[in-house]
């Protein structure tokens, strides 16, 4: 689809033929006249005060004051609701603890498991599709340089972040001699004030002297005093960083460009050097700083940008640090995908000769159509500003 396009009659275009392969949506999402117009419909849909209450006597208003009331007190009372629930994930984490320091020592070549411990035993009940995705095969050592001497399991945290698109988006080329040293991933809760820390440990390495670069999560869990009803449960508002102790010359996250400069008068020219931010993952580590006053304005580019990274850091800590080995193989990711499936196979139940025909076609990817991976589906997520 060209730019050019009219995005509302692309629009019309996806509601007709919504059959069609989804890879043909996914190009249509990604231009921003179709997501503007996607925005506005969905805008549309929350709808607008009939009139009906401004037209009502004022003992009836009356009453739907008390009502909002009691909605405010239900608010409060969902508020302590969502705090104890945190305390209760606080409790739990400290069990979690002991499990993931095991697999650090297992993923280190520190400890190697018994016999015991890598028969992997399955239910009768998990079907055969279950049972060989758990199982692993010999593999070709050759391809990796290992070798039976070959301690732990090496690159583990790096082919999980690789393997996760929120995060292997954010990885290029150059961090990825230094995420091979990346050891372990933990989460650190906060009870009062509510929050968690992320620490990504490294092994000594040519590019920083840090063993531990961590990631600071700060939560609220109050309703807004001048608009409680907006509250949907607990809100990362704001994070911070650490200061990464580059070697010289190794920061990544900076470059030295060259510039050509002409005099105005003279018609001479000069080049000069200037150092500019770098794609990398370590800017992760280097949030945009969030004003301590609630009502200051934030330009819409930092809030975007801190939206993503409050998304980054809750999968991190709901998803990937739980479940690591998963995401390793990629069952995790397959296991995100499989809800997605079920429903196309409900549509075509309805009747939906198009994707009948999808599935006929020999050159038919089901990968297309699913739907973005990384997105978390937990009931008690908490909100991302």
């Amino acid at each position: 689809m060209s730019n050019q396009e009219d995005p509302e009659k692309a629009l019309e275009t996806m509601d007709e033929d919504s059959g069609e392969a989804g890879n043909v949506t996914a190009q249509l999402m990604r231009n921003p006249q179709v997501l503007a117009a996607l925005q506005g419909r969905l805008d549309g849909m929350v709808g607008s005060p009939s009139g009906y209450i401004e037209s009502l006597p004022k003992v009836v208003k009356r009453r739907i004051k008390a009502l909002k009331n009691l909605q405010l007190k239900a608010t409060n009372i969902e508020a302590a609701f969502y705090e104890e629930v945190h305390a209760l994930e606080c409790k739990y984490h400290k069990l979690y603890v002991p499990l993931y320091e095991q697999r650090n020592t297992i993923i280190g070549g520190d400890y190697e498991p018994t016999d015991a411990e890598c028969e992997f035993t399955l239910d009768d009940e998990i079907s055969q599709e279950m049972e060989d995705k758990a199982k692993i095969g010999d593999g070709d050592a050759k391809l990796h340089d290992m070798d039976e001497n070959t301690k732990g399991i090496p690159e583990f945290w790096l082919t999980v972040c690789k393997n996760v698109d929120l995060l292997s988006e954010m990885i290029q080329e150059h961090d990825e001699p230094i995420l091979k040293h990346l050891r372990d991933i933990k989460v650190n809760f906060a009870e009062s004030p509510m929050g968690f820390t992320l620490e990504f440990h490294f092994s000594p390495n040519e590019h920083f002297t840090n063993t531990v670069l961590t990631k600071e999560y700060f939560m609220k869990c109050k309703p807004d005093e001048r608009e409680p009803f907006t509250f949907e449960g607990p809100e990362i508002y704001k994070c911070k960083g650490c200061t990464i102790d580059w070697q010289k010359g190794k920061n990544i996250t900076l470059k030295t460009i060259k510039k050509k400069q002409k005099h105005k008068s003279r018609g001479s020219t000069r080049t000069i050097t200037k150092t500019v931010q770098n794609d990398s993952f370590f800017n992760f580590f280097s949030p945009p700083a969030v004003p301590d006053d609630p009502d200051a304005d934030v330009d819409e580019e930092v809030q975007a940008q801190l939206t993503a990274d409050f998304e980054i850091g809750h999968y991190i800590r709901e998803r990937i640090v739980p479940r690591a080995v998963l995401y390793f193989t990629g069952e995790a990711l397959e296991e995100d995908d499989y809800d997605d499936e079920e429903e196309e196979e409900e549509d075509g139940e309805e009747g939906s000769d198009d994707d009948m025909d999808d599935e006929e076609d020999p050159d038919f990817d089901p990968k297309k159509v699913k739907g973005p991976k990384g997105k978390g589906g937990d009931p008690q997520e908490c909100k991302q500003q």
